[in-house]
């Protein structure tokens, strides 16, 4: 067992699973951090919620996370990314990181030709924070959205190895294929436990994982702020749910790598 140490921990967030993403990347670079996880597995998914609850739910996990002492708050959610960073952040004067701006950047950075496809849920795509980044970055590419409501289910409900998943895979993104669009954003933190089965779909494209723009991001803040962990060793990591801690467990272990041997529960 980890000893425990009193560095402050990074606070994460996510509706479900998909912010796991997030996690492993961190725990690769950033070893020694002492890190909370929370998964709001009774309210997934957040793509098909008002921006109204998605303020509300990201604001009350929010204020939980501050109440465990975190010293800056990753939302490892692309949906709270695009809707709810300002309430976040009115709350707190720490650090808070989205999963959108460093994916752009390195979006913007592979792209050959300017053209790039944003895929994600459909409050992330209805906000078109992607496309305004993106463009706010460099005007003359030419974005593409496509909302793929059904991939956040397929993680959660643990289809992604079932042959429906590529059908639904094809229907969202087969028309891409005689397009030449050379570079693939997934705008949901979700989809990279659907890598593969985009590429099926999409084999010649490059896909920007957000996650691991975001973990790289994340290390570069806590290094110019003097902010990063004085542990020795591994740093230690407390998760909590909404929900479903059984499942959760199973599936984070299944399908993102990441094992659990202990898990809270916190409702709101």
């Amino acid at each position: 067992m980890k000893t425990r140490t009193n560095n402050p921990p990074i606070g994460i967030f996510d509706s479900g699973l998909g912010g796991l993403t997030v996690y492993r990347e961190l725990r690769k670079i950033l070893p020694s951090e002492n890190i909370i996880y929370f998964g709001d597995t009774m309210r997934v998914p957040y793509g098909n919620k008002s921006t109204e609850s998605i303020k509300i739910f990201s604001s009350e996990i929010s204020q939980f996370l501050l109440s465990l002492g975190v010293k800056m708050i990753v939302v490892a959610c692309n949906t709270v990314s695009s809707t709810s960073l300002d309430i976040i952040e009115s709350i707190t004067k720490l650090p808070v990181v989205g999963v959108i701006e460093p994916g752009v950047k390195l979006a913007i950075k592979k792209s050959k030709n300017k053209k790039i496809i944003v895929i994600g849920t459909r409050a992330t795509v209805n906000s078109h924070s992607y496309k305004n980044k993106i463009e706010e970055n460099d005007p003359t590419i030419d974005v593409i959205e496509k909302a793929c409501p059904l991939f956040v289910p397929i993680v959660e409900e643990n289809f992604v190895n079932h042959k429906a998943s590529l059908l639904i895979a094809d229907e969202y993104l087969g028309e891409f294929k005689s397009k030449d669009y050379d570079t693939i954003i997934l705008g949901c933190t979700h989809y990279p436990l659907i890598k593969n089965l985009i590429k099926k779909v999409l084999s010649d494209i490059n896909i920007i994982d957000s996650s691991k723009a975001c973990a790289g991001y994340v290390k570069d803040i806590l290094t110019n702020n003097n902010m990063l962990s004085k542990n020795d060793g591994d740093g230690w990591t407390d998760f909590y749910v909404s929900d479903k801690p059984q499942n959760f467990m199973e599936l984070a272990y299944r399908l993102a790598g990441v094992k659990i041997c202990k898990i809270n529960i916190k409702r709101f």
